[in-house]
């Protein structure tokens, strides 16, 4: 059900926010035990998004999300910019990260790990295919990875 929400939150915001000159990131929708839900709009723009910005996107999608009423109850609704280790979710998010490296966590171990840092230099629907620091070139689908997002040197 989330994920239908989700969707029909992405449809129903999407266009304002591109018109604002944002790019809407990704719409999260989650069920908090003992507390209202939540509905995070996540936005991203060249050069970031600062706190003016996610008010201003936070002022203008609210009505609109109001009147289509798509949440029967109560819920938390905020924007916020995904931050820069934003997990790889959508095409896009995939292209920009191509021949970067990337952190991933898997659901199983592999080769003795369930966290992996290697350079992303493929992807599909079903696959992500890496190169290790060794050079060894590596396939893993999807439903293996638990998460993937750009990894980031301190």
């Amino acid at each position: 059900m989330s994920r239908r929400i989700e969707e029909q939150i992405e449809q129903l915001v999407g266009a304002k926010i591109e018109q604002m000159g944002y790019e809407l990131v990704d719409v999260e929708y989650a069920k908090v035990k003992g507390q209202d839900d939540e509905l995070v709009v996540y936005i991203d723009r060249q050069g970031g998004v600062t706190l003016d910005d996610c008010e201003a996107v936070s002022l203008a999608v609210e009505p609109i999300i109001d009147e289509a009423d798509p949440i029967a109850h109560a819920y938390v609704f905020c924007v916020s910019s995904p931050g820069i280790d934003r997990p790889l979710k959508k095409p896009r998010d995939f292209e920009k990260a191509l021949q970067t490296k990337v952190d991933l966590k898997l659901y199983e171990k592999l080769n003795g790990k369930k966290e992996i840092t290697a350079v992303l230099v493929g992807y599909d629907e079903s696959a992500v295919r890496l190169q290790t620091e060794k050079g060894q070139e590596l396939e893993l689908g999807r439903e293996k990875i638990a998460l993937i997002r750009p990894h980031i040197e301190f």
